[in-house]
């Protein structure tokens, strides 16, 4: 099941020629990623707190298509592709009025507090599972 996380471009995310600064598409899409847990019931202080876990980016696959400018109302929709023990796959894209500015293909993978790869919960696993298809 797919997610949308709408925002408002702000003269702060953008540069010179009052487009939006490419590093802040990665800001946007963590804003989204975020909501998405939230949305799905996951505390990601408690899974800190009760389990030692937190994800992390381990990779960003980015294409710009088209820029975004100060003012703009972006959408920003997130789907889980698949999933391991300790490893999610995410698409996100940005879109404007319907039009696709900026899509992302993000791995994100769990950690123990040492930095090592953990497995999440199997409650958790269940939340963020992509749909069956």
């Amino acid at each position: 099941m797919s997610h949308t996380f709408t925002l408002r471009v702000y003269y702060e995310d953008t540069d010179l020629a009052g487009i939006v600064y490419y590093a802040n598409y990665l800001k946007f899409i963590e804003r989204a990623r975020s909501e998405w847990v939230r949305a799905l019931g996951v505390d990601q202080v408690a899974l800190k707190r009760d389990h030692g876990i937190v994800f992390a980016v381990r990779r960003v696959e980015a294409d710009y298509l088209r820029p975004a400018k100060f003012d703009d109302e972006l959408t920003v929709t997130t789907r889980p592709v698949t999933q391991g023990g300790a490893r999610i796959v995410l698409e996100q894209t940005v879109t404007r009025t319907g039009e696709t500015l900026f899509t992302a293909t993000v791995t994100l993978v769990c950690l123990n507090e040492a930095g090592a790869p953990a497995r999440l919960p199997a409650e958790v696993r269940l939340r963020l599972a992509p749909p069956v298809q």
